[in-house]
This record gives structure tokens, C-alpha cells and sequence, in this order.
């Protein structure tokens, strides 16, 4: 009886701890920083886009660095890049939230996995698509964020993950950083537009975060 009433009570704890943290989530991402003035000269169109789990900044082929391209395979000359940061493990078994499990969550954000960069390429935009306008200065601190937290091997080059679950267009690299409660694919993805200067949510968690800013 005694376990039961413990089991009860830590239960209540964490299903507390569960609702604060997300109703946290919700309240800061509402804040928002860097607020865009009007760009007059060299506007750039990237965009953003939520599969549902994960955000990710997508930028024209033409836009892309030289740095970012370097040691990332192409087939061919895609029209768009996109780029998304996350959990290994949660990145390759949870494509979308028909594939998730409750082990892939609890190793994303208790144990200390190994990170990827997503790269998928783009032939024609997509319909839901997200259009953020972003000045020459701010685009070329979006490409040095992202290749920043490029994993790579003794000769200094990127470090290919090998994947069956996506399709030829994805490709996966080993990256830096780990994932956590408070750092998940989605915190990348607004905080490589916080240090480049781009309108963001002070923090967030969750896609709407940013997407809310540009809806």
C-alpha cells in the first residue's frame, strides 16, 4: 500500500513537471528577439519547414557556401538545401510521429546520443513552406552556424551517417552538441537565427516557436 501511495505521488510529480515544462515552452517562445527592420538592399529568401517533429532552414543551392557544400555529396545540382540538427537515433527512426516510441524520446532527451546534421536535397519548393527575407550579412552567418556544427574526421572532413529509412534525396553527417530538453532540433534551428541576427523566439522547444513569427 505504502508503494502504491510513493508510486502515485512521483507519478503526480512528474506528470507536474511534464505540464510546466511545457507550458514554459509555450510562454518564452512567445517572446520574441531580433526584430527584423525593413531590408532595403541584398534581400535574400531562405525559408522554414516542419514535417511535424522536425524544423528545418532550407536555402537556395545558389546561397549555400562554399564551406557548408564542402565534403556533402550531390547527385545533381538541387534547386534548394535544407538543414535540420537533432538526436541520431531519434533523427533516423522517427521520420514522422507514426514512428515514434517511447525508447527514441527517452534516449533524445536522457542520454547522451550522438547528434546529425540533416541534409536533404530540394528540386521545386514546397507548398508549405515558410519564406523568411534575410539580408546578404545575415545569410552568411546562417551558412558559418550550420557548418560550424559539422563532426568531422582526422583529415578534416565531414563524416557521412548511413541511412535506409529516408530517401536518396537525404543525407545524414555526424555533428556537434547533444541533445536535450532544452536543446532539440528545433532550439538549433532558432538559434542559428538568434546568432545570425534573424527574428526568433527568445527559446523554444517546439516548430511553432519560430514559425509562429513568420505566419
Amino acid at each position: 500500500m505504502i508503494f502504491i501511495k510513493k508510486s502515485i505521488k512521483y507519478f503526480i510529480y512528474l506528470l507536474l513537471i511534464i505540464v510546466l515544462y511545457v507550458f514554459c515552452s509555450f510562454l518564452i517562445s512567445c517572446i520574441t528577439v531580433n526584430k527584423n527592420g525593413e531590408l532595403i538592399n541584398d534581400i535574400k529568401t531562405i525559408y522554414l519547414h516542419s514535417n511535424g517533429v522536425h524544423l528545418s532552414v532550407i536555402l537556395p543551392f545558389e546561397e549555400v557556401s562554399d564551406p557548408l557544400k564542402k565534403d556533402t555529396f550531390f547527385k545533381r545540382k538541387p534547386k534548394y538545401v535544407k538543414y535540420g540538427w537533432g538526436d541520431e537515433n531519434f533523427y533516423l527512426n522517427v521520420p514522422t510521429w507514426s514512428h515514434l516510441k517511447f525508447e527514441y524520446v527517452f534516449g533524445a532527451f536522457f542520454l547522451d546520443n550522438p547528434t546529425v546534421i540533416h541534409i536533404t536535397h530540394e528540386y521545386r519548393k514546397g507548398n508549405n513552406w515558410v519564406a523568411v527575407k534575410v539580408s546578404k550579412e545575415e545569410l552568411k552567418k546562417i551558412n558559418n552556424y550550420i557548418t560550424d556544427y559539422f563532426q568531422t574526421n582526422s583529415k578534416g572532413n565531414k563524416v557521412l551517417v548511413p541511412q535506409n529509412l529516408y530517401g536518396n534525396n537525404d543525407f545524414f553527417y555526424k555533428a556537434k552538441g547533444s541533445y536535450s530538453p532544452v536543446k532539440t532540433c528545433n532550439t538549433w534551428i532558432n538559434d542559428c537565427f538568434k546568432y545570425s541576427g534573424v527574428k526568433a523566439s527568445y527559446w523554444t522547444v517546439l516548430d511553432f516557436g519560430l514559425l509562429n513569427k513568420y505566419n
